[in-house]
């Protein structure tokens, strides 16, 4: 029953199945639409802008793509201590901690877009632009810029909605901005608007966007108080102790995903590049489809870790990493065997040097996904140093690895080095740990969460290998196959290896999803 301190006030999640579902739901809606937007809005874009004001435009954009980095962990960290204070009760430090991070992310702000400005008014001078195009691109520069640093300080308003477990009102509020950015995007470029009207018809939307997120922080947590006077250097040192390592483990990710262009430039060629680019995309959008669930855990870790609920932990860690699992092994698998006819259905024969590619990163994606679940309970129950740490020196191992089997294997080697060194992280930091601090054995662990998932891929994905060859090139017929894998394996795992009592709990967990988890203030 839920436990109450007042009219309207709960601090516990009475059916946190459903609301997990929301979330998980809520994201996918989002990354669907936001996807399928992408799909329409770039032909559309480059139509009628043209590849030299497009270029312009994704060019600005590319250098604010850098400055999220300065958020410097604390995006993850407030969520994490707004989970934690949650637990304890205490609307004061929420409070205390909201508002010395609203003002300390507005000084970022004001910072960052200081900075942009500046390179904005040499972008000419740097990049040998014509002075025309150098205004434009400039203000272009200016104005996502300006969409940046206005919307730093509501990232602590997300955080709170998050930290609540609510991830589904913040999800509500990207798919709807999505949408809206788009049709003001089809108004103005039908309208005669040019590529500055454009983008700051976009940002001005986007900004008003931002202020749904403050009404959603109030909406799930109505003490709330943003307030200067509770600016308190000792929540900000006590954060700061947690952002460090996040900051760590965001640069350590940066640099072991975001880094093999630059190798393979240096080492190979340009059109290398765009052949790595392809499988990488791949590779990516698998990732986001199949690793939603993880992405909601993190709160639930800190409250149960907060409560010293050990038991709950397991529970998290063991169907946590199962349900992973057995959600991207049969996508991420299918798409290993099927590589060639995507890549070549996708993008034609000159691409097609990347479905090796693909067929590494596919497995590179099952790692990661497979592991995340063990990673947030690392991140969230106090091994949060070992894990930002062991991230870095796998990133540090697989740039040197990658420069190493470039020049000898190619375009695969630098896959191969990705591959070896998560799989070596996962082995013996990631799954050990995590075991160790929730109290099961790694051959527990192993028949509890691993092996339910992955007997049913074995079966399913052999029968794919046996017909795969069918598909030809056709991307069509190829996605049908995976589709077809994906019923076998699913037909596998829930009538036969998750065993009757994980059947029906999992059924239970079903039915009180479907109504729409009650909105109760904190």
């Amino acid at each position: 029953m839920t436990r109450q301190a007042g009219p309207n006030v709960t601090w516990t999640e009475t059916h946190q199945a459903r609301t997990v579902a929301w979330n998980v739901g809520g994201r996918y809606v989002t990354i669907g639409i936001q996807l399928l937007l992408g799909l329409v809005m770039l032909p559309f874009n480059t139509r009628h802008l043209g590849a030299s004001d497009y270029g312009l435009w994704m060019l600005a954009a590319s250098f604010v793509a850098y400055f999220p980095v300065l958020d410097l962990g604390y995006g993850s960290a407030m969520e994490r201590f707004v989970a934690h204070y949650r637990t304890h009760r205490n609307a004061a430090a929420i409070s205390e901690i909201a508002s010395t991070l609203v003002f300390v992310f507005a000084a970022i702000g004001v910072l960052a877009f200081t900075v942009i400005c500046a390179i904005a008014l040499n972008l000419g001078a740097w990049l040998d632009l014509d002075p025309s195009r150098a205004r434009t691109g400039g203000i272009v520069m200016m104005l996502v810029g300006a969409q940046f640093a206005f919307g730093l300080p509501f990232a602590a308003y997300g955080a709170i909605v998050n930290g609540f477990q609510r991830q589904y009102l913040n999800a509500a509020v990207g798919a709807a901005v999505a949408i809206t950015v788009a049709i003001v995007n089809v108004a103005v470029v039908l309208g005669g608007g040019g590529l500055i009207e454009l983008v700051g018809a976009m940002t001005a939307t986007r900004i008003i966007g931002f202020v749904a997120y403050r009404l959603n922080a109030y909406r799930v947590f109505p003490p709330l108080r943003i307030r200067l006077s509770f600016f308190r250097m000792t929540r900000l040192r006590e954060v700061s102790r947690f952002s460090v390592y996040m900051l760590i483990q965001e640069l350590s990710v940066k640099a072991n995903y975001a880094t093999d262009p630059i190798v393979i430039a240096a080492a190979l060629s340009t059109s290398a590049v765009a052949v790595w680019t392809v499988a990488q995309r791949l590779g990516d959008v698998v990732l986001q489809l199949t690793n939603q669930l993880n992405l909601v855990l993190f709160p639930i870790v800190v409250d149960a870790d907060s409560a010293r609920r050990d038991d709950r932990l397991r529970d998290v860690l063991v169907q946590g990493t199962r349900l992973s699992l057995a959600t991207t092994l049969p996508v991420a698998g299918s798409l290993a065997l099927l590589a060639y006819p995507v890549v070549v259905g996708w993008t034609g024969t000159e691409f097609s040097a990347a479905a090796s590619i693909v067929s590494i990163l596919a497995m590179v994606v099952i790692i990661r996904v497979g592991t995340w679940t063990a990673s947030t309970v690392l991140q969230g129950a106090g091994h949060h140093r070992l894990l930002s740490l062991s991230n870095l020196v796998t990133a540090v191992v697989n740039i040197g690895l990658s420069v190493v089997l470039v020049r000898t294997h190619g375009l695969p080697g630098v896959a191969f080095a990705t591959l070896i060194t998560v799989s070596i992280r996962a082995l013996t930091v990631v799954f050990p740990v995590a075991c160790t601090r929730c109290g099961l054995s790694l051959p527990q662990f192993a028949a509890a969460a691993v092996w339910p998932a992955a007997w049913p891929a074995v079966l399913a994905l052999g029968g794919l290998a046996l017909v795969r060859d069918s598909a030809g090139t056709s991307l069509g017929f190829a996605v049908l196959q995976g589709a077809m894998t994906g019923l076998v394996y699913a037909a596998l795992f829930l009538g036969l290896a998750i065993g009757r009592r994980d059947r029906h709990r999992y059924l239970a967990k079903l039915r009180t999803m479907v109504r729409r988890p009650a909105l109760e203030a904190a």
